[in-house]
């Protein structure tokens, strides 16, 4: 017979207030931490990019399980930070263990016409420092050419596998607008127009001269003002010097560009001065090799030269909506498929930051679809 039931039962002490407090926090971060790695992260949007289908202060949630979760490659990293600690310049991470990083299986891949969040490759891009993928900063754009495609800008136009892409609806090409006079508040404020949308050059032959980033549906409702006298289409007609990859064999530019196919895991290109212009940093800076070196028209990888190559990764060609301001896959190159972090689900919050008070948030963008 047990007998164990007459014993007197042992009072726990109680966890003290501090304790329970730090357990909760504990418990709070770790759970906030594997959502934002695994499932989805909130970012906000700071520049014009991908005006008017993204604009500055929209407030995105991204899904990180669409394409596949990324496993982290800095373990020693304080949590919900990104490249440093909050408020401060001193880095978040440790680079003392750096491991390998995989893609768990994702619902979809990447398409054509998807907008997508991915780490900006360049270092230039980075503050000009080298992080590892996943801390590198954060881009949206949207993909118009995936891997294997053959892509081409002839007069602005999108040609993918000589099939013309279609537009996003709320797109930005930059005009120039002769005005009687100049514009007042009223109007831009009507047009909804911001800073970065337009700047006022100066008057000439008596004429008010504007160079504005519009839409069509903006171009079309300046055009039926009566003080507006001209909109001239601001289109680039010279080479760029900045424009990827800069050789003497791309004299493109922003408008007109290419033709130019996107490495595809798997696909095999020889190596020499054309090839070599056109892929080889993306070779020596994202294919994961050691001691690879370009000199000379010539690719060598651990002291041997190589006559073809066989590209180990998927790449993905991102440009911004509003064409004529994005930084983007025109000017510093390819993503990287280990680069690519998420698909932006919809607004949660949209802030205008040039508004008063009363109008700061744009209601209407609140819980809207990105497409």
């Amino acid at each position: 017979m047990n007998f164990r039931f007459w014993k007197k039962q042992e009072k726990r002490k109680p966890v003290s207030a501090a304790r329970d407090w730090f357990n909760s926090v504990l418990f709070a971060v770790i759970a906030a931490t594997l959502i934002r790695w695994t499932t989805v992260e909130a970012y906000v949007v700071p520049t014009p990019s991908m005006e008017n289908t993204i604009l500055v202060g929209d407030y995105l949630f991204v899904s990180k399980f669409h394409y596949g979760t990324r496993t982290t490659s800095t373990p020693l990293q304080i949590p919900l930070t990104h490249q440093k600690i909050w408020g401060t310049n001193i880095p978040s991470y440790l680079d003392w263990i750096e491991l390998p990083s995989y893609r768990l299986p994702g619902i979809s891949e990447v398409k054509r016409g998807d907008v997508v969040v991915f780490n900006v490759p360049p270092a230039s891009m980075n503050e000009g420092q080298e992080h590892p993928i996943s801390l590198k900063s954060n881009y949206v754009k949207r993909c118009v050419a995936v891997a294997g495609d053959r892509l081409q800008i002839i007069d602005k136009e999108i040609f993918v596998n000589g099939a013309a892409l279609s537009r996003p609806e709320n797109m930005k090409f930059r005009y120039m607008v002769a005005a009687k006079d100049e514009m007042t508040s009223r109007t831009i404020s009507r047009l909804e127009l911001s800073k970065d949308d337009y700047i006022f050059m100066g008057r000439f032959d008596n004429q008010a001269m504007y160079s504005m980033l519009l839409t069509q549906k903006q171009v079309e409702e300046l055009s039926s003002l009566p003080f507006i006298s001209s909109i001239t289409n601001q289109d680039k007609t010279n080479p760029e010097d900045d424009i990827f990859p800069s050789s003497d064999y791309t004299r493109w530019n922003g408008d007109a560009y290419g033709p130019l196919v996107i490495p595809q895991k798997g696909m095999s290109i020889p190596i020499n001065d054309s090839t070599i212009a056109c892929y080889g940093e993306t070779i020596r800076l994202y294919e994961h090799l050691e001691n690879v070196s370009i000199t000379n028209g010539k690719l060598t990888i651990d002291g041997k030269a190589i006559d073809t190559y066989t590209f180990r990764q998927d790449y993905y060609f991102m440009m911004g909506d509003n064409r004529h301001n994005s930084l983007d896959s025109r000017y510093w190159g390819f993503v990287p498929g280990d680069h690519i972090v998420g698909k932006p689900l919809f607004i949660w919050l949209s802030l205008d930051y040039e508004a008063d008070l009363l109008h700061k948030i744009r209601w209407d963008r609140m819980f809207t679809k990105i497409e």
